[in-house]
C-alpha cells in the first residue's frame, strides 16, 4: 500500500480502475465507488469468517439499508484506488461498515462513505442479533467498538 496513507481501518485491498468502470467524461462512473468499498468489505467480512455467499449455509443473511459516499477528488482511468474497510458502529442486529478510497500513488483521500447493515435470519427474514462469533472477530480488529 501506499506510504502516505493514514486510514484506521483494518482491511484494505488495491483495486485497478478499468476502462470499463468509467463514464463519459473519463472518470469512475459514481456508483463503482460504492461498488469499489462494497466489494472490499465483502472481503473483510469472508476474514473475519462470515461467508455469506451461499445463503443455503449462511449463519445469517445481510441487508444493507442505507449507503452514502462523499465524493472528494476525482478518479481517473488506470488508477491504482486503495480501498480501505472496517466497521463504525455495532448495535445489536445492524452495523455501519465504512470505507475510504485513497490514491495508492500519492495517499490523497478520494471518497469515504459507509452503509448500515441489519443481520437477518435466513428462515424469518427478521433481524438477528449479530453472530457472536463475527462481533467478537470485528472487536478484535477494531477494539474501540467493544466499549
Amino acid at each position: 500500500m501506499g506510504s502516505t496513507i493514514d486510514s484506521q481501518l483494518p482491511f484494505s485491498e488495491i483495486v485497478k480502475v478499468r476502462y470499463s468502470d468509467l463514464d463519459a467524461q473519463g472518470h469512475l462512473y459514481f456508483a463503482n465507488y460504492l461498488i469499489f468499498g462494497d466489494e472490499v468489505l465483502g472481503a473483510y467480512m469472508e476474514q473475519l469468517g462470515l461467508n455469506i455467499m451461499d445463503p443455503l449455509t449462511a449463519p445469517c443473511l445481510i441487508f444493507t439499508v442505507n449507503i452514502h459516499c462523499d465524493y472528494l477528488n476525482e478518479i481517473a482511468g488506470n488508477s491504482d484506488i486503495a480501498v480501505y474497510a472496517g466497521y463504525g458502529r455495532l448495535g445489536k442486529s445492524s452495523a455501519d461498515a465504512v470505507f475510504e478510497l485513497y490514491n495508492n500513488a500519492n495517499g490523497v483521500l478520494l471518497a469515504k462513505g459507509g452503509l448500515t447493515q441489519v443481520f437477518v435470519d435466513p428462515t424469518t427474514r427478521q433481524s438477528m442479533p449479530i453472530p457472536e462469533f463475527y462481533r467478537a472477530n470485528i472487536i478484535e480488529q477494531q477494539e474501540s467498538l467493544g466499549n
